[in-house]
């Protein structure tokens, strides 16, 4: 018999990057006094991570346990676990895995840029899953707020989606879709109401209590059968220094206590039986011990070293495993190996052998479900594939910041062979834009490949552009992008399938300057040769043959003496060597690195330097692969 644990609500919140997932989180914790009242507490306080701060992204999907007491719970203590989900789709896999532990989900929608496509790709998740939906339009206080329109568009986007999944998902209530329950908040400031504001303005309510009790009205209790055994789904894992590996944990079924012994059901498909040693419920953000957890309760055990996401605890006695988590295929990959160049082991305590690399490699596969790593041809690299150029490539900081040396090679696409032709993976790209950049922008991904879809233009001064673009035309750019909208556009792409190769795509125009020598780039050299092009490298620094110092003003690559110094004379000269005439050089980031790279340069990674170089560090053996492609093409 069907029973629901009512003290209970287990809700993840959606929405695209920057919309205020995390701030609203929060404002919540805040208004249940979640917080000791001594301690202080920082913004966004469930982005934990040193790269989400600084990025202000979420990367990895959080949850937290609100404790509300408030009207709506009728004198009853609610536990409300609220899943924190990336906004970006390189991150889908995260998305997935919060969306398994969850009934209902909190779709967050910006009430002036409206639903983006990661908001589609997020509600699409949702409704995949059956499960139910509560609108919040957040930030209703911005001045450009346009409440009535975002609420349509949010309806139109449910309305579609539900159609397409008519097809694929046979149970699907449209009905109840449709006549979803729509809160106005905001999250900045804590407050919400169900009485829509007028554009631009706070909502009337003084704090989230109309959000609470919209969460305790539509979203379902969790339900589970009665005396039925233990079933335990792992959604995402941990570590602690004195526990080791910690599995999160989501009860469907049954109850889990501390010292326990119950059954592991592996991914292969095979059984173990494992004791739990320790039992941990989650209040704010701490985790503590517990001795009993049961159906709906998510929980984090330790005692068991191997287990990985996807993988059920079960009853010894009567084993009844769960489904695996299906997860979208890569699309990007690159290859990760260890640093090659001259300069390799010269920062002190580095993690330079192949050894080490391929541990973290392994290590970060069992907490990332979006990722693969695949053997090369090559002892010492590596192929990672993963959703998008961001998510390797906030892999590879990770890597960098944790000691680690490693060379990466340009970013790739995945292929697939279909009926014996090449196909490459396609994305949908949504475009907004200032009106006057719009040939720009057509132009620029015309060069990618790029076809346009639809175009439409409000009067407002941006317009919206969609487009169908290679995952390969993709890479690299948004900083292009960028610098053609003057920092003002706004790109959002998400995966729609495979079609046909597209052909060749040039993506960068200027070649790179090249240093022929070892030493140390000298004033005097780069003041000659700054005419050339633009350097990457500062004068004093050193450089090694075959190491890229800057991008040439022309379309081939040049070698370059950059080490060149004064001929000294006894006579005394009028000018010494100064620094006033040098153009400041261009400080690239590990991404605008990974972009600039050609098919023959990799990028060389470490604590405290990122290069470029060419794969071939040999200057001859470079021209004579050149000409070898020349004649090749000729023929």
């Amino acid at each position: 018999m069907k029973k629901q644990n009512s003290a209970l609500r287990n809700l993840a919140i959606v929405a695209h990057v920057d919309h205020g997932k995390t701030t609203l989180v929060d404002a919540m914790l805040r208004q249940t006094n979640s917080f000791a009242t001594h301690g202080t507490v920082d913004e966004r306080v469930m982005d934990s991570g040193d790269l989400e701060r600084e990025k202000g992204i979420t990367i990895l999907a959080k949850n937290t346990a609100v404790r509300y007491e408030g009207p709506a719970a009728k004198g009853e203590s609610i536990v409300l676990n609220v899943i924190d989900t990336p906004g970006h789709a390189d991150f889908g896999g995260e998305v997935e895995r919060g969306l398994s532990m969850v009934d209902g989900v909190l779709l967050l929608v910006d009430a002036s840029e409206g639903p983006l496509p990661q908001t589609r790709f997020v509600l699409r998740k949702a409704l995949e899953a059956r499960l139910p939906v509560v609108l919040l339009v957040n930030k209703t206080d911005r001045p450009d707020a346009r409440i009535d329109e975002v609420v349509e568009e949010s309806h139109d986007l449910l309305l579609g989606l539900a159609s397409d999944l008519n097809d694929t998902v046979p149970d699907l209530d449209v009905d109840a879709i449709l006549d979803l329950p729509v809160i106005y908040a905001s999250g900045r400031a804590g407050r919400a109401s169900l009485n829509k504001p007028n554009d631009g303005e706070l909502p009337d309510s003084e704090d989230l209590e109309p959000l609470f009790e919209a969460i305790l009205k539509y979203i379902p209790a969790p339900s589970y059968e009665e005396g039925a055994p233990l079933q335990a789904h792992v959604t995402n894992l941990d570590a602690s220094p004195f526990l080791g590996r910690l599995a999160l944990l989501r009860i469907f079924n049954g109850d889990i206590k501390k010292g326990q012994t119950v059954a592991w059901v592996r991914q292969d498909g095979t059984t173990q039986n494992v004791k739990i040693t320790e039992l941990l419920g989650t209040k704010a953000l701490e985790r503590l011990p517990i001795e009993k957890a049961g159906p709906g309760d998510i929980v984090a055990v330790a005692g068991i070293e191997d287990i990985t996401i996807g993988e059920s605890l079960c009853d010894p006695n009567d084993v009844r495993p769960l489904p695996l988590i299906k997860v979208d295929d890569p699309a990007i990959s690159m290859t990760v190996g260890i640093n090659t160049s001259p300069m390799a082991g010269r920062v002190k305590g580095a993690k330079i052998t192949a050894r080490l690399v391929k541990d973290r490699l392994d290590r970060e596969l069992i907490g990332n479900v979006s990722i693969q790593v695949l053997p090369t041809e090559r002892p010492d690299a590596w192929e990672v594939q993963g959703r998008g150029e961001l998510a390797l490539a906030i892999l590879v900081e990770q890597m960098r910041r944790e000691g680690y040396e490693l060379t990466v090679g340009k970013p790739q696409v995945v292929t697939k062979k279909i009926d014996g032709k090449v196909h490459e993976p396609v994305e949908d790209l949504t475009i907004d834009t200032p009106e006057e950049f719009l040939g720009a922008v057509t132009q620029l991904l015309a060069a990618r490949k790029g076809r346009m879809v639809n175009m439409t233009n409000n009067g407002t001064g941006w317009v919206r552009i969609e487009f169908k673009v290679p995952s390969r035309g993709l890479i690299g750019f948004r900083t292009e992008f960028l610098t053609t909208t003057k920092g003002a556009g706004i790109a959002n792409a998400l995966a729609a399938g495979y079609e046909p190769w597209f052909g060749p795509i040039t993506t960068r125009q200027n070649g790179s300057m090249v240093a022929d020598r070892a030493g140390v780039a000298t004033p005097f050299a780069m003041i000659a040769l700054q005419e050339r092009g633009a350097f990457f490298v500062e004068p004093t620094s050193e450089v090694y043959a075959g190491m890229v110092v800057g991008e040439n003003s022309r379309a081939d690559d040049m070698d370059i003496n950059i080490t060149k110094e004064k001929q000294l004379t006894n006579m005394r000269a009028a000018s010494a060597d100064n620094f006033v005439g040098l153009t400041p050089p261009k400080k690239l980031s590990l991404e605008e690195c990974l972009e600039f790279a050609r098919e023959d340069e990799c990028v060389e990674v470490t604590p405290d330097a990122i290069r470029i170089r060419k794969l071939e560090l040999d200057a001859n053996v470079r021209a004579r692969q050149v000409s070898a492609r020349k004649r090749a093409s000729e023929n």
